[in-house]
């Protein structure tokens, strides 16, 4: 046997061999490597959609939070100025009503002042009266006299 009749006889057989490779083995298995490969770009693409969520989710979260947080302070300090408000109300409404029974009180004691004037008054004139008719020991007549009476009550 000739060494290079061996050698073109392996050099086709490899030949015949690599084009059943390339026709019939390699496509499948390219195949395979791209399906892995675009498998293993859409893991990573969805993985990196995923973190942006949730960033975006944290983000907005965090938002809702400070947005609740300021509504929340917002409210209570509306309810410490309104109860504020309430408070002066109730302070002037008393403060209206002490004023008002002030007055009232003032009134019913200039009233009671005048009536017991009125009738120290009267007994003042009786007894003018009185001493009078003692002095003069002589009756005088009220009636008669009830003018100049009522100039004297008058004038006290």
């Amino acid at each position: 046997m000739n060494l290079n009749l061996t050698l073109i006889g392996q050099a086709i057989a490899f030949a015949v061999f690599v084009f059943f490779c390339m026709k019939y083995v390699w496509p499948p298995v390219t195949q395979a490597l791209a399906e892995r490969q675009k498998k293993i770009a859409d893991g990573l693409d969805a993985a990196s959609r995923a973190t942006r969520d949730l960033e975006l989710a944290q983000e907005k979260a965090s938002e809702t939070l400070r947005e609740s947080k300021e509504e929340a302070a917002s409210i209570i300090e509306q309810a410490h100025k309104r109860s504020n408000q309430m408070i002066e109300e109730a302070r002037e409404a008393a403060r209206a009503e002490g004023e008002r029974m002030v007055a009232q009180a003032r009134a019913e004691i200039t009233q009671e002042i005048n009536q017991a004037k009125d009738e120290l008054r009267g007994q003042v004139a009786s007894l003018a009266v009185i001493g009078a008719e003692r002095i003069l020991e002589s009756s005088i007549d009220e009636a008669k006299h009830r003018e100049l009476i009522d100039k004297l009550a008058a004038e006290l």
